[in-house]
């Protein structure tokens, strides 16, 4: 699978620019060669703004869906991108997971999801597999990957997944250093075992931007987007900082291959 991680800028409350980042990203990918293209968290709304209230739309046929599958159809590439799903009265950190043609082929709900971020969105139940022209694949978003025993990862790898996908919105305080303190641990830490476990490969795919609401408030979103393959070994990591928008294509590699990497800040 030729995958690109597309880490763009999210503007919180500013869905009209974020789908327009997203699809320029999108179109970027497909002219790069990529089959799939991994985008961040909410990125419509932004992670736990409170515009998601009044604007946030259904799965498949909220405006913000339609935009990511209208995409997906005009540049004839697989997309997996996290919004925010009106459910009703309630709201869901979820992800899809759009074929080339335009068609959601998959749906999560974030499960494990922060407890301040509870006071917006109401969580998802269950993880679930799905078939691609790459094999039996999983979703899941951002802390997801870090429950307690990594039960998400692990249930899907035990359920055939040869790769998960992961939307995600990596924070940080706004007093961190990232020269000093590089961000990732956390990521090599919740991805590795699983992939090792599983023989499988993770993509997380983090935006960049501010965080203006909630009580995380004035933290930053900083990229470090991160692929970890079948061995438990970092494949790519992105940049890391509050301007680091960049489109890194990876191979991900079969159970006897080694994957490549290109970095394609330039294609934005």
């Amino acid at each position: 699978m030729r995958l690109a991680l597309a880490q763009i800028r999210v503007e919180p409350g500013l869905p009209e620019a974020n789908l327009a980042r997203a699809d320029r990203a999108i179109g970027a990918a497909a002219r790069a060669g990529a089959e799939i293209v991994l985008l961040p968290e909410t990125l419509d709304c932004g992670w736990t703004h409170p515009s998601a209230r009044a604007l946030a739309g259904g799965v498949p046929d909220g405006e913000a869906c339609v935009r990511l599958r209208e995409s997906a159809r005009r540049h004839r590439i697989w997309v997996c991108a996290g919004l925010v799903e009106r459910n009703g009265a309630r709201l869901h950190n979820a992800a899809i997971l759009v074929s080339a043609e335009g068609t959601v082929v998959h749906h999560h709900r974030k499960i494990h999801e922060l407890d301040f971020a509870r006071e917006l969105y109401d969580v998802g139940n269950r993880v679930e597999t799905v078939e691609t022209p790459w094999g039996r694949g999983g979703v899941v978003i951002c802390a997801d990957a870090f429950a307690e025993g990594l039960v998400h990862t692990r249930e899907l790898g035990r359920r055939g997944a040869l790769w998960i996908l992961s939307p995600c919105a990596w924070a940080v305080p706004p007093e961190r250093d990232l020269v000093s303190e590089p961000y990732g641990g956390l990521w090599k830490e919740s991805y590795g075992p699983v992939c090792r476990e599983f023989g499988m490969s993770i993509a997380g795919c983090s935006n960049v931007g501010p965080v203006v609401a909630g009580a995380w408030t004035g933290w930053r979103c900083i990229g470090s987007s991160m692929v970890v393959g079948p061995q438990g070994e970092v494949l790519a990591v992105a940049p890391a900082g509050d301007d680091a928008e960049v489109l890194l294509i990876v191979q991900l590699p079969g159970p006897e291959s080694e994957g490549d990497v290109e970095d394609r800040r330039d294609q934005r």
